[in-house]
Protein backbone atom coordinates (compact mmCIF):
# COMPACT_ATOMS: atom_id res chain seq x y z
CA UNK A 1 0.00 0.00 0.00
CA UNK A 2 2.87 2.20 0.77
CA UNK A 3 6.35 2.60 0.12
CA UNK A 4 8.39 1.06 3.02
CA UNK A 5 10.79 3.79 3.29
CA UNK A 6 7.75 6.08 4.15
CA UNK A 7 6.46 4.31 6.68
CA UNK A 8 8.80 5.16 9.67
CA UNK A 9 7.95 9.02 8.91
CA UNK A 10 4.11 8.59 8.57
CA UNK A 11 4.78 6.27 12.01
CA UNK A 12 6.23 9.25 13.99
CA UNK A 13 4.08 11.77 12.78
CA UNK A 14 0.91 9.52 14.02
CA UNK A 15 2.63 8.68 17.34
CA UNK A 16 3.27 12.82 17.60
CA UNK A 17 0.32 13.00 17.05
CA UNK A 18 -1.39 10.57 19.81
CA UNK A 19 1.05 12.09 22.31
CA UNK A 20 -0.81 15.09 21.64
CA UNK A 21 -4.02 14.03 22.56
CA UNK A 22 -3.07 12.01 25.71
CA UNK A 23 -1.74 15.30 27.46
CA UNK A 24 -5.51 15.86 28.84
CA UNK A 25 -5.56 11.97 29.64
CA UNK A 26 -3.45 12.83 32.96
CA UNK A 27 -4.18 16.43 33.61
CA UNK A 28 -6.95 16.10 36.40
CA UNK A 29 -4.90 13.32 37.88
CA UNK A 30 -1.86 15.68 38.14
CA UNK A 31 -3.98 18.38 39.95
CA UNK A 32 -6.51 16.01 41.96
CA UNK A 33 -4.36 16.84 45.38
CA UNK A 34 -5.10 20.35 44.65
CA UNK A 35 -8.63 20.19 43.44
CA UNK A 36 -9.62 17.57 46.37
CA UNK A 37 -9.31 19.54 49.01
CA UNK A 38 -10.64 23.19 47.41
CA UNK A 39 -13.49 21.35 46.23
CA UNK A 40 -14.09 19.38 49.72
CA UNK A 41 -14.26 15.79 47.70
CA UNK A 42 -13.78 12.46 49.01
CA UNK A 43 -10.96 10.18 47.86
CA UNK A 44 -14.02 8.10 46.58
CA UNK A 45 -15.18 11.72 44.43
CA UNK A 46 -11.93 12.32 43.39
CA UNK A 47 -11.60 8.71 42.31
CA UNK A 48 -15.22 8.76 40.99
CA UNK A 49 -14.10 12.24 38.29
CA UNK A 50 -11.30 9.87 37.19
CA UNK A 51 -13.82 7.05 36.65
CA UNK A 52 -16.03 9.24 34.40
CA UNK A 53 -13.45 9.97 31.77
CA UNK A 54 -12.75 6.67 31.69
CA UNK A 55 -16.40 5.58 31.12
CA UNK A 56 -16.62 8.34 28.44
CA UNK A 57 -13.62 6.83 26.87
CA UNK A 58 -15.01 3.51 27.20
CA UNK A 59 -18.10 4.36 25.36
CA UNK A 60 -16.48 6.00 22.75
CA UNK A 61 -14.12 3.60 22.20
CA UNK A 62 -16.83 1.09 21.29
CA UNK A 63 -18.37 3.55 18.95
CA UNK A 64 -15.54 4.22 17.04
CA UNK A 65 -14.46 0.65 16.19
CA UNK A 66 -17.55 -0.02 14.89
CA UNK A 67 -18.04 3.67 13.02
CA UNK A 68 -14.19 2.44 11.87
CA UNK A 69 -15.38 -0.80 10.26
CA UNK A 70 -18.01 0.99 8.27
CA UNK A 71 -16.60 4.43 7.47
CA UNK A 72 -12.88 4.12 7.55
CA UNK A 73 -10.51 4.14 9.95
CA UNK A 74 -8.53 7.52 8.85
CA UNK A 75 -11.76 9.02 8.50
CA UNK A 76 -13.50 8.55 12.05
CA UNK A 77 -9.79 9.34 13.60
CA UNK A 78 -9.75 12.70 12.06
CA UNK A 79 -13.74 13.56 12.72
CA UNK A 80 -13.14 12.50 16.22
CA UNK A 81 -9.98 14.38 16.81
CA UNK A 82 -11.10 17.46 16.11
CA UNK A 83 -14.04 16.68 18.58
CA UNK A 84 -11.77 15.53 21.77
CA UNK A 85 -10.22 19.34 21.09
CA UNK A 86 -12.85 20.78 21.67
CA UNK A 87 -14.54 19.04 24.69
CA UNK A 88 -11.62 19.25 26.06
CA UNK A 89 -10.97 22.57 26.46
CA UNK A 90 -15.20 22.98 27.51
CA UNK A 91 -13.76 20.65 30.60
CA UNK A 92 -10.60 23.22 31.12
CA UNK A 93 -12.43 26.21 31.49
CA UNK A 94 -16.02 25.25 32.83
CA UNK A 95 -15.53 22.37 35.67
CA UNK A 96 -15.86 23.87 39.33
CA UNK A 97 -17.01 20.83 42.00
CA UNK A 98 -17.58 17.43 41.69
CA UNK A 99 -21.14 17.17 39.50
CA UNK A 100 -19.54 19.65 37.21
CA UNK A 101 -16.08 17.81 36.89
CA UNK A 102 -17.64 14.51 36.56
CA UNK A 103 -19.52 15.53 33.37
CA UNK A 104 -17.19 17.50 31.67
CA UNK A 105 -14.58 15.41 32.12
CA UNK A 106 -16.50 12.14 31.09
CA UNK A 107 -17.62 14.19 27.92
CA UNK A 108 -14.14 14.55 27.16
CA UNK A 109 -13.44 10.61 27.62
CA UNK A 110 -16.65 10.20 25.51
CA UNK A 111 -14.45 12.07 22.51
CA UNK A 112 -11.00 10.94 22.90
CA UNK A 113 -11.44 7.06 22.10
CA UNK A 114 -11.06 7.61 18.63
CA UNK A 115 -7.06 8.55 18.71
CA UNK A 116 -6.66 5.14 20.13
CA UNK A 117 -8.75 1.96 18.32
CA UNK A 118 -9.06 3.41 14.93
CA UNK A 119 -4.91 4.45 14.89
CA UNK A 120 -4.61 1.07 16.15
CA UNK A 121 -6.22 -0.24 12.78
CA UNK A 122 -4.46 2.41 10.47
CA UNK A 123 -1.33 0.54 11.90
CA UNK A 124 -2.58 -2.68 11.07
CA UNK A 125 -3.23 -1.95 7.55
CA UNK A 126 -0.08 -0.54 6.91
CA UNK A 127 2.59 -3.17 9.04
CA UNK A 128 3.09 -6.78 8.70
CA UNK A 129 2.63 -9.29 11.41
CA UNK A 130 6.50 -9.19 11.54
CA UNK A 131 6.73 -5.54 12.43
CA UNK A 132 3.24 -4.49 13.94
CA UNK A 133 4.17 -5.37 17.61
CA UNK A 134 7.15 -2.67 17.87
CA UNK A 135 4.85 -0.36 15.77
CA UNK A 136 2.25 -0.38 17.82
CA UNK A 137 4.46 -0.39 21.19
CA UNK A 138 6.05 3.04 19.70
CA UNK A 139 2.41 3.82 19.04
CA UNK A 140 1.35 3.33 23.11
CA UNK A 141 5.10 4.65 24.14
CA UNK A 142 3.37 7.69 22.66
CA UNK A 143 0.86 7.84 24.57
CA UNK A 144 3.08 8.11 27.64
CA UNK A 145 5.54 10.05 26.20
CA UNK A 146 2.03 12.49 26.54
CA UNK A 147 1.26 11.64 30.05
CA UNK A 148 4.51 12.75 31.19
CA UNK A 149 4.47 16.11 29.07
CA UNK A 150 0.84 16.49 30.87
CA UNK A 151 2.84 15.46 34.38
CA UNK A 152 5.90 17.57 33.73
CA UNK A 153 4.03 20.68 32.64
CA UNK A 154 1.73 20.27 35.83
CA UNK A 155 4.61 20.09 38.00
CA UNK A 156 5.80 22.93 36.39
CA UNK A 157 2.89 25.48 35.77
CA UNK A 158 0.69 25.00 38.67
CA UNK A 159 2.96 26.70 41.63
CA UNK A 160 2.46 29.73 39.21
CA UNK A 161 -0.82 29.92 37.52
CA UNK A 162 -2.97 27.37 39.73
CA UNK A 163 -4.59 24.62 38.67
CA UNK A 164 -7.00 25.98 36.18
CA UNK A 165 -4.20 27.78 33.88
CA UNK A 166 -2.96 24.02 34.48
CA UNK A 167 -5.70 22.42 32.71
CA UNK A 168 -5.95 25.22 30.31
CA UNK A 169 -2.76 24.28 28.90
CA UNK A 170 -3.06 20.70 29.01
CA UNK A 171 -6.67 21.59 26.74
CA UNK A 172 -4.00 22.55 23.92
CA UNK A 173 -2.58 19.53 23.54
CA UNK A 174 -5.29 17.76 21.97
CA UNK A 175 -5.72 20.63 19.44
CA UNK A 176 -1.75 20.49 18.48
CA UNK A 177 -2.72 16.56 18.27
CA UNK A 178 -6.26 17.45 15.82
CA UNK A 179 -3.57 19.34 13.57
CA UNK A 180 -0.89 16.77 13.46
CA UNK A 181 -2.92 14.16 12.96
CA UNK A 182 -4.30 16.16 9.78
CA UNK A 183 -1.08 16.52 8.51
CA UNK A 184 0.19 12.32 8.86
CA UNK A 185 -2.85 11.20 7.34
CA UNK A 186 -3.04 13.74 5.00
CA UNK A 187 -2.10 10.94 1.88
CA UNK A 188 -3.17 7.60 3.85
CA UNK A 189 -6.47 6.04 1.66
CA UNK A 190 -9.40 5.52 3.73
CA UNK A 191 -9.87 1.56 4.12
CA UNK A 192 -12.92 0.10 3.82
CA UNK A 193 -13.34 -4.16 4.21
CA UNK A 194 -16.17 -5.54 2.35
CA UNK A 195 -18.07 -8.00 4.11
CA UNK A 196 -17.36 -11.65 2.84
CA UNK A 197 -18.95 -13.93 0.04
CA UNK A 198 -20.05 -15.79 2.74
CA UNK A 199 -21.01 -13.60 5.67
CA UNK A 200 -22.29 -10.57 3.60
CA UNK A 201 -24.65 -9.16 6.46
CA UNK A 202 -23.46 -11.03 9.16
CA UNK A 203 -23.53 -9.20 12.43
CA UNK A 204 -19.85 -8.59 13.91
CA UNK A 205 -20.89 -9.10 17.76
CA UNK A 206 -21.54 -12.54 17.76
CA UNK A 207 -18.45 -13.26 15.43
CA UNK A 208 -16.30 -11.58 17.72
CA UNK A 209 -18.20 -13.26 20.91
CA UNK A 210 -17.41 -17.28 19.06
CA UNK A 211 -14.14 -16.08 18.97
CA UNK A 212 -12.55 -17.61 22.09
CA UNK A 213 -9.22 -17.03 21.15
CA UNK A 214 -9.76 -13.48 20.46
CA UNK A 215 -12.00 -13.08 23.87
CA UNK A 216 -9.51 -15.12 25.86
CA UNK A 217 -7.20 -12.09 25.27
CA UNK A 218 -9.82 -9.70 25.92
CA UNK A 219 -10.39 -11.22 29.23
CA UNK A 220 -6.34 -10.66 30.09
CA UNK A 221 -6.54 -7.33 28.39
CA UNK A 222 -9.43 -6.11 30.88
CA UNK A 223 -7.20 -7.53 34.22
CA UNK A 224 -4.64 -5.97 32.80
CA UNK A 225 -6.79 -2.33 32.58
CA UNK A 226 -8.43 -2.48 35.76
CA UNK A 227 -4.17 -2.20 36.99
CA UNK A 228 -2.93 0.15 34.49
CA UNK A 229 -5.91 2.59 34.81
CA UNK A 230 -6.00 2.25 38.22
CA UNK A 231 -2.30 2.94 38.39
CA UNK A 232 -2.01 5.88 36.35
CA UNK A 233 -4.88 7.72 37.94
CA UNK A 234 -3.77 7.40 41.67
CA UNK A 235 0.09 7.08 41.14
CA UNK A 236 0.73 11.47 41.66
CA UNK A 237 -1.59 11.35 44.37
CA UNK A 238 0.76 8.55 46.08
CA UNK A 239 3.49 10.35 45.40
CA UNK A 240 1.95 13.45 46.93
CA UNK A 241 1.13 11.34 49.96
CA UNK A 242 4.44 10.09 50.28
CA UNK A 243 6.26 14.19 50.32
CA UNK A 244 3.79 15.27 52.52
CA UNK A 245 4.28 12.58 55.29
CA UNK A 246 8.17 13.91 54.54
CA UNK A 247 7.00 17.38 55.27
CA UNK A 248 5.93 19.14 52.13
CA UNK A 249 3.32 21.37 52.02
CA UNK A 250 0.23 20.91 50.42
CA UNK A 251 1.41 22.67 46.90
CA UNK A 252 4.67 21.37 47.01
CA UNK A 253 3.34 17.86 47.29
CA UNK A 254 1.08 18.16 44.46
CA UNK A 255 3.79 19.64 42.59
CA UNK A 256 6.17 16.57 43.53
CA UNK A 257 3.65 14.38 42.56
CA UNK A 258 3.00 15.41 39.25
CA UNK A 259 6.85 15.83 38.18
CA UNK A 260 7.92 11.98 39.69
CA UNK A 261 5.20 10.63 38.01
CA UNK A 262 6.46 11.92 34.94
CA UNK A 263 9.51 10.16 35.22
CA UNK A 264 7.56 7.07 35.55
CA UNK A 265 6.13 7.77 32.30
CA UNK A 266 9.47 7.94 30.44
CA UNK A 267 10.02 3.72 31.76
CA UNK A 268 6.09 3.29 30.55
CA UNK A 269 7.56 4.54 27.34
CA UNK A 270 10.68 2.15 26.92
CA UNK A 271 7.93 -0.77 28.44
CA UNK A 272 5.54 -0.24 25.57
CA UNK A 273 8.56 -0.37 22.68
CA UNK A 274 10.13 -3.37 24.65
CA UNK A 275 7.03 -5.36 25.03
CA UNK A 276 6.28 -5.04 21.13
CA UNK A 277 9.58 -5.80 20.26
CA UNK A 278 9.86 -8.93 22.64
CA UNK A 279 6.63 -9.97 20.93
CA UNK A 280 7.45 -9.67 17.66
CA UNK A 281 10.58 -11.76 18.58
CA UNK A 282 9.92 -13.75 21.43
CA UNK A 283 6.24 -14.63 20.54
CA UNK A 284 3.07 -12.72 22.38
CA UNK A 285 1.80 -14.89 25.45
CA UNK A 286 5.29 -15.07 26.64
CA UNK A 287 5.83 -11.38 26.80
CA UNK A 288 2.54 -11.02 28.72
CA UNK A 289 3.22 -13.47 31.23
CA UNK A 290 6.50 -12.23 31.85
CA UNK A 291 4.80 -8.45 31.82
CA UNK A 292 1.93 -9.24 33.51
CA UNK A 293 3.19 -11.40 36.60
CA UNK A 294 5.67 -8.80 37.28
CA UNK A 295 3.68 -6.12 37.53
CA UNK A 296 0.66 -7.55 39.40
CA UNK A 297 3.60 -8.56 41.87
CA UNK A 298 4.72 -4.67 42.27
CA UNK A 299 1.04 -4.15 42.79
CA UNK A 300 1.12 -5.98 45.86
CA UNK A 301 4.00 -3.98 47.58
CA UNK A 302 4.40 -0.56 46.34
CA UNK A 303 1.71 0.85 48.91
CA UNK A 304 3.54 -0.34 51.91
CA UNK A 305 6.71 1.16 50.91
CA UNK A 306 4.98 5.04 51.06
CA UNK A 307 7.29 6.00 53.42
CA UNK A 308 10.50 4.93 51.73
CA UNK A 309 12.64 7.80 50.53
CA UNK A 310 10.97 9.68 47.41
CA UNK A 311 13.96 8.72 45.38
CA UNK A 312 14.01 4.73 45.97
CA UNK A 313 9.90 4.93 45.37
CA UNK A 314 10.07 6.34 42.29
CA UNK A 315 12.24 3.77 40.68
CA UNK A 316 10.52 1.35 42.39
CA UNK A 317 7.29 2.75 40.67
CA UNK A 318 9.40 3.20 37.58
CA UNK A 319 9.94 -0.70 37.20
CA UNK A 320 5.72 -0.91 38.12
CA UNK A 321 4.98 1.23 34.99
CA UNK A 322 8.01 -0.28 33.26
CA UNK A 323 6.33 -3.73 33.48
CA UNK A 324 2.86 -2.25 33.73
CA UNK A 325 2.82 -1.08 29.73
CA UNK A 326 5.08 -3.27 28.82
CA UNK A 327 2.31 -6.12 27.72
CA UNK A 328 -0.09 -3.15 26.65
CA UNK A 329 0.85 -3.21 22.49
CA UNK A 330 0.99 -7.31 22.62
CA UNK A 331 -2.89 -7.49 23.28
CA UNK A 332 -3.59 -4.93 20.71
CA UNK A 333 -1.18 -6.22 18.01
CA UNK A 334 -2.70 -10.31 19.08
CA UNK A 335 -6.03 -9.29 18.29
CA UNK A 336 -5.25 -8.22 14.85
CA UNK A 337 -3.97 -12.08 14.06
CA UNK A 338 -6.86 -13.83 15.78
CA UNK A 339 -9.55 -11.44 13.91
CA UNK A 340 -10.83 -11.26 10.53
CA UNK A 341 -9.96 -7.34 9.11
CA UNK A 342 -13.27 -7.13 8.68
CA UNK A 343 -14.46 -7.33 11.97
CA UNK A 344 -11.33 -5.74 13.71
CA UNK A 345 -13.11 -1.97 14.40
CA UNK A 346 -15.95 -4.36 16.50
CA UNK A 347 -13.21 -6.61 17.84
CA UNK A 348 -11.84 -4.04 19.29
CA UNK A 349 -14.98 -1.96 20.33
CA UNK A 350 -15.95 -5.37 22.55
CA UNK A 351 -12.58 -5.21 24.03
CA UNK A 352 -13.38 -1.46 25.05
CA UNK A 353 -16.44 -2.43 26.62
CA UNK A 354 -14.94 -4.99 28.85
CA UNK A 355 -11.96 -3.91 29.43
CA UNK A 356 -12.57 -0.22 29.97
CA UNK A 357 -15.38 -0.86 32.40
CA UNK A 358 -13.01 -2.83 34.91
CA UNK A 359 -10.45 -0.05 34.08
CA UNK A 360 -13.44 2.23 35.05
CA UNK A 361 -14.09 0.92 38.49
CA UNK A 362 -10.62 0.39 39.68
CA UNK A 363 -9.91 4.23 40.23
CA UNK A 364 -13.16 4.21 42.39
CA UNK A 365 -12.71 1.47 44.18
CA UNK A 366 -9.51 2.24 44.76
CA UNK A 367 -10.47 5.73 46.92
CA UNK A 368 -13.17 2.95 48.93
CA UNK A 369 -10.32 1.63 49.55
CA UNK A 370 -8.37 4.39 51.41
CA UNK A 371 -11.70 5.69 52.53
CA UNK A 372 -13.22 2.63 53.76
CA UNK A 373 -9.15 2.08 55.56
CA UNK A 374 -8.78 5.61 56.86
CA UNK A 375 -12.10 5.58 58.32
CA UNK A 376 -11.46 2.49 60.71
CA UNK A 377 -7.73 3.46 61.06
CA UNK A 378 -7.21 7.29 60.69
CA UNK A 379 -3.38 7.52 61.79
CA UNK A 380 -2.62 4.09 59.39
CA UNK A 381 -1.68 5.84 56.47
CA UNK A 382 0.48 3.25 55.30
CA UNK A 383 -2.03 0.77 55.72
CA UNK A 384 -4.32 2.80 53.82
CA UNK A 385 -2.64 2.91 50.69
CA UNK A 386 -1.05 -0.77 51.13
CA UNK A 387 -4.57 -2.59 50.91
CA UNK A 388 -5.55 0.08 48.09
CA UNK A 389 -2.92 -1.08 45.63
CA UNK A 390 -3.44 -4.51 46.69
CA UNK A 391 -6.76 -3.66 44.85
CA UNK A 392 -5.34 -3.16 41.66
CA UNK A 393 -3.17 -6.78 42.52
CA UNK A 394 -6.22 -8.94 43.39
CA UNK A 395 -7.74 -8.42 40.35
CA UNK A 396 -5.10 -8.29 37.56
CA UNK A 397 -3.81 -11.88 38.88
CA UNK A 398 -6.58 -13.12 36.54
CA UNK A 399 -4.94 -11.95 33.58
CA UNK A 400 -2.01 -14.43 33.35
CA UNK A 401 -4.32 -17.33 33.96
CA UNK A 402 -6.45 -16.51 30.65
CA UNK A 403 -3.16 -16.17 28.73
CA UNK A 404 -1.82 -19.14 29.89
CA UNK A 405 -5.10 -20.72 28.89
CA UNK A 406 -4.99 -18.95 25.17
CA UNK A 407 -1.74 -20.50 25.11
CA UNK A 408 -2.52 -24.24 25.20
CA UNK A 409 -4.93 -23.44 21.90
CA UNK A 410 -4.07 -24.40 18.94
CA UNK A 411 -4.97 -20.44 17.74
CA UNK A 412 -2.00 -19.43 19.38
CA UNK A 413 -0.17 -20.68 16.74
CA UNK A 414 -1.41 -17.75 14.73
CA UNK A 415 0.43 -15.23 16.58
CA UNK A 416 3.44 -13.34 15.63
CA UNK A 417 3.50 -16.13 12.97
CA UNK A 418 3.87 -19.14 15.01
CA UNK A 419 5.45 -17.89 17.79
CA UNK A 420 3.33 -17.88 20.70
Amino acid sequence: MTHRGKDLPWLLWLCASRASFTIIFTAYSAVMPLITPEWGLSASQAGLIQSSWHFGYLFSLFTVGFLADRYGARRVFLSSSIAASITAMIFALFAHDFYSAALLYGLTGLFSGGSYTPGLTLISERFQSTSRGRSMGFYLAAASAGYAISLLMTSAVAPFIGWRGALILNAAGPVLGALLAIYALRHTPNVMHPASDEQPKSNPIPVVLKNKPAMLVTLAYSFHSWELLGLKAWLPAFFAASAALSGSTLLQAASLGAGLTAITYVTSMAGGIAGGWLSDRYGRTTTILIMSIGSLSLCFALGWLVQLPLWLLVIIASIHSFLAIGDSSVYSTAVTELVPPRYLGAAYSVRSVIGFSAGALSPWVFGLVLDATRAARPDAEVLAWGLAWCSLGAAALFGPLATMRLRRMPESRQLANGKR
